[in-house]
């Protein structure tokens, strides 16, 4: 029987569980220099109405906004977060020809947290996720549902055996003590 391989660095017998990336909100300077750069392409016909350089001016101010937007939406797209039952891989693009990879295994991961601070990240839904790990924290900032990709990661390292399953106690609340 063979085994399906979902991306390049899949282990044998290595099951893929969570795949999850950052929101897309990382991609606003590439957007908004683009979107600035199609107001650039009218300002030709601004200048002299009476010639029609409005959809010259349009078409390179949108082949010039597809130019600025492609590296942010490179480095957004390939940049990914796997979760397998063995590890997390953490793939990071950065422009066109520099990729890196953190390889931990979820063995390794002692606590996973998250943290949506802001007006921007509340109203977005994104927030920064923090995993301590026997070789220091990972970071993972502008991750779309950070609660909900949180609790999938607590879910797989519980059913992994990695952390306990039961839930922490309240403050306050002792066992088997009477109280009078």
């Amino acid at each position: 029987m063979a085994d399906n391989k979902y991306f390049e660095d899949q282990l044998e017998g290595e099951e893929l569980l969570l795949v999850f990336r950052k929101h897309p909100i990382v991609m606003r300077k590439g957007l908004f220099l683009g979107m600035m750069a199609i107001l650039l392409g009218t300002v030709p016909s601004l200048i002299k109405p009476e010639y029609s350089y409005l959809f010259g001016g349009l078409a390179v101010g949108f082949i010039l906004f597809f130019v600025i937007m492609l590296p942010s939406w490179i480095t957004w797209y390939y940049s990914v977060y796997i979760v397998t039952n063995k590890r997390l891989l953490q793939i990071s693009q950065k422009g066109f020809w520099n990729r890196s990879v953190v390889d931990i295994s979820l063995s390794q991961i002692q606590m996973v947290n998250y943290e949506i601070a802001g007006f921007n990240e509340t109203i977005l839904g994104f927030g920064t996720i923090m995993m301590q790990t026997f070789v220091g924290d990972l970071v993972i900032h502008e991750v779309h549902h950070p609660a909900k990709i949180q609790q999938q990661i607590l879910e797989i390292l519980r059913e992994n055996g990695v952390i306990a399953n039961s839930p922490p106690m309240v403050k306050g609340q002792d066992e088997g003590v009477d109280e009078e």
